[in-house]
C-alpha cells in the first residue's frame, strides 16, 4: 500500500513556557520519519541564537496583518503583545508529500486548529509542578521578576485548558518524556492505519494510551494542586 493513500495526521503540541516543549519537539523530529514541522510566524524580535526560518519566521506587524487579511493562517493569536500564527501552506505541503504535520502552538491557537481540524491529535505538555516550572524559567533567562511572574500566571491560565487535549505528557524525566511522546506520535499512526497490531506495535499503543487524558487523573492531581487549581472532580464526563 502506498503512503499516499493515508491522510496526514496533524499533531498539536501545546505547553506553558518553560515546560521543555522545544527540546521534546526537536528530539521527536530527529527520531520519527515522515514528520513535517510547521514553523510559526511571529512579530516578536528574535531571542538569543534564534535564526529566521528555524525557530520562527520573524516578520513585521504590517506583513503579519496582510497575511491575516489574505486568510493565509490556519490559526493566529496575540500573546504578550506579539502576533503568532501557523500558515496554511504547511498543511498543504504535508498533504502533498504524504507526511504528517507537527504544530507547536499555544492554547489559543490549538483551539482554533481543533475547530478547523477536529480529527487532529492534541498533546499538552506539563511541568511536574509549579516550583519546577519557576526554577526552569529562572534558569533559562535573564528576564525581570515581573516577566517571570507574568509567565507563571499565564502558565496557570493555560494549564486550566488541559481537558481540551487528547494526551497529557508530564515532562519530569526527559528520556522517558521523549519515549512517551514518540509512542503517542507512532501510536496514532498505527491506530489510524486500521491494521492488526504486531506485538511491538501493541506495546507502542499501550504506552501512548497511558498518556490519554482519561488515564492520567492520579498524576494530574498534585500538579494542579501546585498551581492552586481545583481537583479534577467529574472532569471526564462527556
Amino acid at each position: 500500500m502506498s503512503s499516499s493513500s493515508r491522510k496526514p495526521v496533524v499533531y498539536i503540541i501545546s505547553a506553558p513556557s518553560g515546560s521543555g516543549k522545544s527540546t521534546l519537539v526537536n528530539e521527536i523530529l530527529k527520531s520519527v520519519t515522515d514528520l513535517e514541522f510547521s514553523i510559526s510566524y511571529t512579530t516578536r524580535a528574535p531571542r538569543g541564537s534564534e535564526v529566521n526560518g528555524r525557530q520562527y519566521y520573524f516578520i513585521t506587524r504590517p506583513e503579519f496583518e496582510r497575511m491575516i487579511h489574505e486568510d493565509r493562517f490556519l490559526e493566529h493569536a496575540q500573546v504578550f503583545g506579539n502576533y503568532y500564527g501557523t500558515a496554511r501552506k504547511f498543511l498543504l505541503d504535508a498533504e502533498q508529500k504524504s507526511r504528517d504535520l507537527l504544530l507547536d502552538i499555544d492554547v489559543q491557537g490549538a483551539e482554533q486548529i481543533q475547530r478547523q481540524l477536529p480529527d487532529a491529535t492534541s498533546i499538552f505538555i506539563l511541568p511536574p509542578d509549579r516550583k519546577t516550572l519557576e526554577e526552569r524559567l529562572r534558569k533559562r533567562s535573564e528576564d525581570r521578576e515581573e516577566v517571570i511572574q507574568r509567565r507563571l500566571d499565564t502558565a496557570t491560565r493555560e494549564i486550566e485548558n488541559y481537558q481540551r487535549y487528547d494526551y497529557i505528557l508530564v515532562n519530569d524525566q526527559l528520556e522517558e518524556s521523549i519515549k512517551r511522546l514518540r509512542a503517542i506520535v507512532r501510536g496514532e499512526r498505527l491506530l489510524r492505519a486500521g491494521q492488526p497490531l504486531a506485538e511491538e506495535q501493541a506495546k507502542i499503543v499501550a504506552l501512548a494510551n497511558r498518556c490519554r487524558l482519561a488515564n492520567v487523573g492520579d498524576r494530574l492531581q498534585p500538579i494542579l494542586a501546585s498551581f492552586k487549581m481545583a481537583p479534577l472532580g467529574d472532569a471526564h464526563h462527556s
